[in-house]
């Protein structure tokens, strides 16, 4: 036990959602029978992690190197992909290991079939994101993508359209996204697409931030889900800090005697969560 004699607990409900457990153990069981796997964009939005799977022969790409791949085994992670990556597998002999997460697999196929029925759609998502972008090229680039109410006022929005939401994006967020909307006077066919397992999660973490004197919240920088959830822990605790890892931590932060609970995103691995418990018990 360190100097500051720390009561450090880990949210057991913290950690990999299903659908990135999925992708890494498909990706580990290739990567123990072949020795290398190429995996399209980073396979989780932690760099340890991906640094860890680097090392046993994970090679990352990006999509301007997937036309240049032939005959090779390439990973699509649980954030989906457009229906070009798979145009472009098949012409090139790539076989793909297809690890979409399932709700995303659903997302994609109904803004399809909303698009096919001529429906206009506006996305609630980070733009940029990987998930996005694979629920934008439903639409051939066409569906209107926006990250927070004010982008909304310099958009020329159609009068009727079909709302979507990114798998990661907080529930509650969305609903008041859907009100602001209808009381513009839009007509807003609304489809809450949200993940269950992380909105839950927006549901349970404020009873866990409340236990503790001081919240320890771990998290890749790039991680969406990542930024909403610390910012429910800061709402709950205002003694929450984000750190990406355990060489992050500062001891100034804490009194002796402190409880200090460790929270994660649903891309942040246990063993990093573990890792800064340790650090933390050292203080």
């Amino acid at each position: 036990m360190g100097a500051l004699d720390l009561e450090v607990t880990i949210d057991q409900d913290s950690g990999f959602c299903f659908g990135v457990v999925y992708a890494i153990d498909m990706a580990e069981d290739i990567l123990a029978e072949d020795g290398y796997l190429y995996c399209l964009g980073d396979i989780v939005h932690n760099d340890e992690e991906v640094d860890r799977l680097k090392a046993k022969g994970l090679r990352i790409i990006n999509h301007d190197a997937l036309p240049q791949l032939h005959n090779e085994k390439v990973l699509i992670r649980a954030h989906g992909e457009a229906p070009e990556t798979y145009k472009i597998a098949l012409e090139n002999n790539i076989t793909l290991i297809d690890a979409s997460c399932p709700v995303v697999l659903k997302l994609q196929n109904r803004i399809k079939t909303s698009f096919d029925a001529k429906e206009d759609i506006v996305i609630f998502g980070k733009h940029g994101h990987a998930e996005v972008i694979g629920l934008q090229g439903q639409t051939d680039g066409e569906a209107l993508v926006f990250q927070d109410l004010g982008e909304l006022d310099h958009m020329e929005l159609p009068q009727k359209f079909t709302l979507y939401s990114q798998t990661t994006k907080s529930t509650a967020k969305f609903y008041q996204i859907k009100e602001e909307l209808i009381n513009r006077g839009y007509e807003v066919k609304a489809n809450d697409t949200i993940c269950r397992q992380v909105s839950n999660r927006d549901r349970d973490l404020p009873e866990f931030a409340l236990k503790y004197d001081k919240i320890i919240f771990v998290s890749g920088k790039k991680s969406s889900n990542g930024k909403v959830l610390f910012e429910v822990c800061l709402r709950h605790n205002p003694n929450t800090f984000f750190v990406s890892s355990a060489d992050e931590i500062d001891a100034s932060l804490f009194e002796p005697g402190d409880t200090v609970g460790i929270a994660g995103a649903t891309s942040t691995p246990m063993w990093l969560m573990e890792e800064v418990k340790t650090a933390l018990q050292k203080l």
